[in-house]
């Protein structure tokens, strides 16, 4: 027996519990967005013991940008992997296994014998990094309304720099108590699986995304999900559930690209993504080693220094979002970009020049910019793809960041060795032009954007027929 599907009254039916029930979605948004703490902890404190390892156990060049790196690297493996896996197996499952798994392996970091070891456990760390900020954002774009999802999903930086203020907080504490280098640094990676433990109690009763639970044909478990949490148990669903087309990543690819609006802010995503990730892992990622490199102070005082830098960033990254009603995405961007590029420009001729008191207060800006440039290169490739393929499209647009920082994180200090400090910070500046042209000739406007939350190719009379 056979029984049609019809595709509109489902497409209908997603729209509607996104429009109307998601206001009651800010909660699960902080709940998704607060995730980006644990990647903030994991890879910035990083920047800020890297030193004691290098005077501990005087790795090569290469394995320490490794070091550093390698959480970046299984990130990307994570962010295509956790993509798909969110789309085919649901978000519920992937952001439980992502957490558990950085749990282990974030406090695994604290215990490793050698410098190899870390590597090795940190490129596997990397993984659920990846996977949970896709899924985190498929959440925030499923239980927020348009124009207040745009909000949420770009309060990512603020998280960021809010996981570093505290990190580098943590950091002068454990120095001010005249702790042992060699237990500092371990103490400091090692507690990053705590804002991992304290993120998993508070999400393990989420429930799935009802929206998704409609695209996959699983109406009897959206009904009963929708009538626990909005009380409407969808009645014009069917009561009986359907087999749905698999998800494919040509069927992504085919989509993404049949509509320009989707395209446009998909490839913005991913230009931007990759030009602000080489901007700052380049660059903001290593202010505590340049600042010492330059002989401006001592270890201490830097992270003094770094911290005031990182507050700065803080209030840009609450700002930003808070204004992107105001400004638009488009705008947000535009401006960002700008700042931060002339800010390097600044940094590169105090370097030259020598008038090292310059740099502080030009990094203080470029980190303001790079928070505004960096707020929606993942909100937008996110907000505009379609329920079946949203993990796979977060997934995409992160691996564009995270090849970025490995990359930058991998290669940079080789890079300060070749060309110097100035020099490769006049590098870094380049990529922040790429993302402002990406800004002024891709990203049309898209705050409040209201797409299709379904496929617009799944057939041109709109039912689909299931064999049962």
């Amino acid at each position: 027996m056979e029984k049609s599907i019809d595709l509109a009254v489902i497409n209908k039916t997603m729209n509607y519990v996104v429009e109307k029930y998601s206001p009651h979605g800010d909660k699960i948004g902080w709940l998704m967005i607060a995730s980006i703490l644990v990647e903030a902890w994991d890879l910035y404190s990083f920047a800020f013991i890297v030193v004691f390892i290098n005077e501990l156990y005087h790795p090569s060049v290469l394995l320490l940008g490794l070091a550093g790196a390698g959480s970046q690297a299984g990130a990307v493996v994570g962010s295509i992997l956790g993509g798909w896996l969110t789309d085919k197996v649901g978000r519920r499952y992937v952001f439980l296994g992502t957490m558990i798994m950085f749990i282990i392996f974030g406090f695994a970091q604290a215990f490793v014998p050698t410098i190899e070891a870390l590597v090795v456990v940190r490129i596997i760390l990397g993984i659920p990094l990846g996977a949970d900020i896709v899924n985190g954002y498929t959440y925030i774009m499923e239980y927020m309304q348009s124009g207040k999802r745009e909000v949420m999903g770009n309060r990512w930086q603020f998280m960021f720099a809010l996981g570093i203020v505290l990190s580098i907080l943590m950091v002068l504490f454990l120095l001010s108590l005249g702790m042992n280098h060699e237990y500092l640094w371990r103490v400091i990676l090692g507690l990053s699986g705590v804002p991992a433990v304290i993120l998993f109690v508070l999400r393990r009763n989420l429930p799935e995304t009802v929206v998704w639970l409609i695209q996959r044909g699983r109406f009897v478990e959206a009904k009963k999900v929708a009538g626990e949490i909005y009380g409407d148990s969808l009645a014009m669903l069917p009561n009986a559930d359907q087999t749905m087309p698999e998800v494919k990543l040509s069927g992504f690819l085919k989509e993404i690209y049949h509509d320009r609006t989707r395209w446009r802010g998909t490839l913005f995503g991913w230009v931007a993504g990759f030009a602000q990730g080489v901007e700052f892992t380049s660059f903001g990622f290593y202010i505590p080693m340049m600042l010492i490199l330059l002989n401006f102070s001592g270890v201490f005082q830097t992270n003094l220094i770094t911290l005031a830098l990182y507050l700065v960033g803080l209030v840009a990254g609450w700002c930003g979002p808070q204004l992107t009603p105001k400004l638009g995405q488009r705008r947000i961007s535009i401006i960002g970009f700008s700042i931060a590029g002339l800010s390097l420009l600044v940094v590169a001729g105090a370097i030259f020049t020598g008038d090292l008191i310059l740099i502080p207060f030009a990094s203080a800006t470029f980190l303001w910019g790079h928070y505004w440039a960096a707020s929606n290169v993942m909100t937008i490739p996110s907000m505009v793809a379609p329920v079946k393929y949203r993990g796979i499209a977060s997934g995409f647009s992160y691996i564009f960041l995270k090849v970025a920082a490995f990359m930058s994180i991998f290669l940079f200090p080789s890079l300060f060795k070749a060309v110097g400090e100035g020099n490769a910070t006049l590098i870094a500046a380049c990529f922040s032009l790429m993302g402002l042209l990406a800004a002024v000739f891709i990203l049309p406007e898209l705050y409040g954007y209201k797409g299709n939350e379904n496929s617009s190719d799944e057939g041109e009379n709109g039912i689909l027929k299931n064999a049962e």
